[in-house]
């Protein structure tokens, strides 16, 4: 791998205010002695050279070396064992050994999708064994550099320990921000670089000195300055026609062996789409009672929307044929995610020649029930206020219908594939400034545009809720730093996240969850915090209740004392303890009005911004079948979440199965109608509560 030498890294990053040892080099181990003069002891000595990227493990370094005598003896000792494991050094650096302190790793990687990712953590020669580090997509702020160090592990060993003074913090963010802020020298070095590490940095009460500097996948450094405006995404596109087309044309219908292609015309039939709806064949008149033309290139003026289901190999050439209609959807798969890149260039060069908007390929489409598009069998849903962008079609189909089953409902949807022309970062860009559109999920494997996506995603005004696949895959290229080892898919999506607000889940039943909630709450008007109180039945469901919104990084804070009095005056307390999560009766035989007094009794003296009441449902019905106790409980809710309108009110239906048919259902209406989310299991409402406090957080104090 090309590299550039050490001393010359280090000269180089002086300019963007990164303290180095003073040194010198030499060509030979007797120049090192006359290199050493006028430099203060102790000394160090290394080898420098193409073979020697890890120094430490070719045994290229010699520490603690008290005169420049000393230095001359060791590298001719050194020369002599890298001789002996044919090694041929280009030269020896000799430097002025730093003072002791906490040694700090601050590197940067170049990641295939997002572009440069800065790196921090704790270790020196022991970073691969700690593993204690922390990552954000470059550029980073002021306000990133001091998080990524409240991340780590060992963070209190930066503020002294055992009567050791703590580093001087500010030097370290200063290194950090050299490395990774807009201007540094992750920026500055572009495209001339796969990774950057300073490691170790050695930080002490009174600095941060980088005594080690590695430069790979160049061997030069770049002078000049790189220029400006070059990291700003390109304005959305207007897909206005992409989700409500005039007119639609379906290539790949069959009069004699129905397909695919057959299949969407009959979704559309079922939709009832009123705009023009054509069949592409060379020689029907009609197909299934749609008309036909011979060609794209007869199609109506109107029609806004080429559907093509036809063998990968020919796609280009239909595509060709759509001159004048602003998008194609190609469905067929056999591109790049079977190995034929080469035919998806083809592809796009094809959009390109005809200058239509390709979609896709390997991609269902476009769902927007006030617009007429669909890719799914049945009567569309109702329009709502719920998008999403997905690489799979089979996912979010299964989104839209059991979110739809669940109550909610889509604004626009849209299935991307291979992305190889519209992206992603394009269509967010686009719903983010969507007046019909309140929140937006995401499916993703392979962004395409990361770093478009992570630019856009900063200046997102609404929540977006992020499901991401493959992040677990073992993909990337041996790394040659030990930042490049420890930079993987996972960790970079969740420096996105910590960086843009956007909520992370790791599962569909969790995204569906997250949007309903955020759907249905994302107007309050909420206070800051990570608090939340759980109130229902159980104490053993309630100490569970305690452990899941935990985990999730939520507070369950406790009651002040005067809250503990009015707790009793409602009859609380006896048998259990006044807590959060509190325990209160709820069933058949139980006051319905008690929940909602305790929680108006609750947030006089502490506002919680998140409530969660949950329900044994079985406990209904254990001895008798009568359904209105439930839902009359709901109601109550309903008029308790009407009461706080700057409070979240969440309610979890255990056990629903125990109820009969329709009854959750009934609920859930009732629960909806009021604004209030529903949820089978405390983790699923656990993970849809940490989503709503990631949006609010950042709609309070924006993003770093």
């Amino acid at each position: 791998m090309k590299s550039v030498p050490e001393h010359a890294v280090k000269a180089w990053i002086r300019g963007f205010g990164v303290a180095v040892p003073r040194g010198a080099t030499a060509s030979s181990p007797e120049g090192v002695g006359t290199a050493a003069h006028g430099l203060t002891g102790p000394l160090v000595v290394k080898a420098y050279g193409p073979d020697l990227v890890h120094k430490s493990d070719a045994g290229a370094v010699r520490l603690g070396l008290e005169s420049p005598p000393a230095a001359c003896d060791a590298a001719a000792e050194m020369l002599t064992a890298l001789a002996a494991r044919g090694v041929t050094p280009d030269g020896f650096l000799v430097e002025e050994q730093a003072a002791p302190g906490v040694e700090v790793i601050v590197g940067a990687v170049r990641d295939p999708a997002f572009g440069p990712v800065l790196l921090v953590g704790l270790g020196g020669v022991w970073t691969e064994v700690l593993r204690d580090t922390a990552l954000r997509l470059c550029p980073v702020t002021e306000a990133d550099a001091h998080s990524m160090l409240a991340e780590l592990r060992g963070a209190a060993l930066l503020n002294g320990s055992r009567g050791r003074p703590g580093i001087d913090r500010d030097a370290l963010v200063r290194v950090m921000l050299a490395v990774g802020s807009p201007g540094g020298i992750v920026d500055r070095l572009g495209d001339g670089f796969t990774e950057f590490e300073l490691n170790p940095v050695i930080c002490g009460p009174h600095g941060a000195v980088a005594v080690d500097a590695r430069l790979l996948g160049a061997d030069t450094l770049p002078t000049g300055r790189r220029p400006a405006g070059d990291r700003q995404p390109r304005a959305a596109s207007g897909f206005d026609r992409l989700f409500a087309p005039r007119g639609i044309a379906v290539v790949g219908a069959s009069t004699r062996k129905p397909g695919f292609g057959n299949m969407f015309l009959g979704f559309y039939k079922a939709a009832g789409y009123k705009g023009t709806l054509l069949a592409v064949h060379p020689t029907a008149g009609d197909i299934d009672g749609v008309p036909c033309v011979p060609s794209l290139t007869d199609a109506a003026p109107d029609v806004d929307y080429a559907l093509v289901a036809v063998p990968a190999a020919r796609c280009a050439d239909v595509v060709r044929q759509a001159a004048g209609i602003p998008y194609v959807q190609v469905m067929s798969g056999g591109f790049r995610e079977m190995g034929a890149a080469d035919l998806e260039a083809g592809l796009l060069a094809a959009a390109r020649e005809a200058g239509v908007r390709l979609l896709g390929p390997n991609c269902m489409g476009v769902y927007a029930p006030a617009g007429g598009q669909t890719f799914l069998g049945g009567e569309p849903g109702r329009p709502g206020r719920v998008a999403m962008i997905s690489q799979s079609g089979g996912l979010a189909g299964e989104v839209i219908k059991v979110g739809e089953r669940r109550g909610l409902a889509f604004s626009k949807v849209a299935t991307v594939g291979n992305s190889a022309d519209v992206t992603p970062a394009e269509l967010l860009r686009y719903l983010a400034a969507d007046d019909g559109t309140a929140v937006i999920g995401l499916y993703l494997e392979d962004p395409r545009d990361g770093r478009g996506l992570f630019e856009t995603l900063r200046e997102v005004g609404k929540p977006v809720v992020a499901l991401v696949g493959g992040r677990s895959r073992q993909g990337r290229t041996a790394a040659a730093s030990h930042t490049g080892g420890m930079v993987s898919d996972t960790r970079v999506w969740s420096a996105l996240a910590a960086q843009t607000g956007v909520a992370l889940v790791t599962g569909q039943d969790d995204l569906i969850g997250a949007l309903d909630f955020l759907d249905l709450h994302s107007a309050r008007d909420v206070g800051p915090g990570r608090d939340v109180l759980v109130i229902g039945p159980s104490g053993g469901a309630s100490v569970l209740a305690a452990d899941v919104f935990d985990t999730a990084g939520l507070e369950l804070t406790a009651f002040p004392d005067e809250t503990k009095a009015a707790l009793r005056d409602l009859g609380l307390g006896a048998g259990s303890s006044l807590a959060n999560p509190l325990e209160i009766p709820v069933g058949p035989q139980a006051d319905p009005d008690l929940v909602r007094g305790a929680v108006t009794a609750i947030v006089a003296d502490r506002p919680f911004t998140d409530v969660v009441a949950h329900v044994n449902v079985q406990s209904f019905f254990t001895f008798g079948t009568s359904v209105e106790p439930l839902l009359t409980y709901a109601r109550r809710l309903g008029a308790l979440q009407e009461e706080l309108p700057r409070t979240r009110v969440t309610l979890v239906l255990r056990n629903s199965e125990c109820a009969p048919p329709g009854v959750e259902d009934d609920v859930r209406r009732i629960a909806r109608g009021a604004g209030i989310p529903v949820y089978r299991t405390m983790e699923a409402a656990a993970v849809a509560v940490a989503a709503g406090k990631t949006f609010s957080a950042r709609s309070r104090h924006g993003t770093a």
